[in-house]
């Protein structure tokens, strides 16, 4: 950083407070944290955590950060001395207000659902999950809805599904002995003899593996649906580009049912907890 811009930076003051989903919040206020994907280790233990503004910054670029400290860090009250290990900065889209009851008593958090697009787009019909993500990006979903193509990346997956999401929506090829075209809703069942560690194919997805991985790092949210296709063909040895006609004809359903399953999450009564 060059002397200009330490001159830019001191030039801009803290903020008394700033507003997030329609509420201003201020030093001392508490905040849900939501770390976008892609972040490090310290995201993916963060995300869901409940949190203390103790500042709101802004750069040279006038671009705001939002300084944090975990409610429960024992460490909170140390100072100075705790701020490299104890104090965090997030985006404010980052964060969200830990709403309250009118009572006080009770803290409300919107429903959050994530729909995942998976799929090798190289290998026939199993780029299902892909073109159903690509169509529902032209659907309007409100903002507590996150819909992202992740295509073969499972470990982007797994540590998404640590981003506290209530419901999860995984879309993917599915092969189960039915006609080509022919979905299936299914709510995955990982069992103990399932839970011994697995590693994961950086050529392919298996969502169960996935969710096996995801589970082994951290808390994962409450539902986890999969809305699977009978392929006609998984492509040959040199691959193949392009959806067979009965999986390509299934698109259009599949949007659908996303939609709804989407639509039953959100209208969910919001999870209550104690403060």
């Amino acid at each position: 950083m060059n002397e200009w811009e330490w001159q830019l930076l001191e030039d801009k003051a803290p903020l008394e407070s700033i507003s997030i989903d329609g509420m201003d919040l201020k030093k001392g206020d508490c905040v849900r944290l939501r770390p976008h994907q892609g972040g490090d280790i310290f995201d993916v233990a963060l995300a869901g955590q409940r949190a203390i503004i103790e500042t709101i910054e802004q750069d040279y670029e006038g671009k705001l950060h939002v300084a944090v400290v975990l409610e429960d860090d024992p460490g909170k009250d140390l100072g100075v001395l705790r701020q490299p290990g104890h104090r965090f900065f997030f985006r404010p889209d980052e964060i969200e207000p830990w709403r309250q009851s009118a009572t006080g008593s009770v803290t409300v958090t919107k429903p959050r659902v994530l729909v995942a697009g998976i799929g090798n787009i190289f290998l026939g019909d199993d780029a299902f999950g892909v073109e159903v993500v690509r169509r529902l990006s032209d659907r309007k979903f409100p903002e507590e809805v996150i819909v992202r193509d992740f295509g073969i990346r499972g470990y982007d997956l797994a540590f998404a599904l640590l981003e506290g999401y209530e419901t999860a929506i995984l879309i993917d090829a599915c092969p189960r002995g039915g006609d080509p075209g022919t979905l299936y809703v299914i709510e995955p069942e990982i069992s103990e003899e399932d839970a011994k560690p697995v590693t994961l194919d950086a050529h392919t997805m298996n969502p169960v593996n996935v969710i096996r991985v995801a589970r082994d790092m951290g808390p994962v949210f409450k539902r986890i649906f999969l809305l699977g296709c009978e392929p006609a063909t998984l492509g040959w040895e040199e691959g193949q580009m392009g959806l067979s006609e009965p999986v390509s004809s299934a698109i259009e359903q599949a949007v659908n049912m996303v939609e709804k399953l989407v639509n039953n999450a959100l209208a969910k009564e919001p999870e209550s907890k104690a403060p």
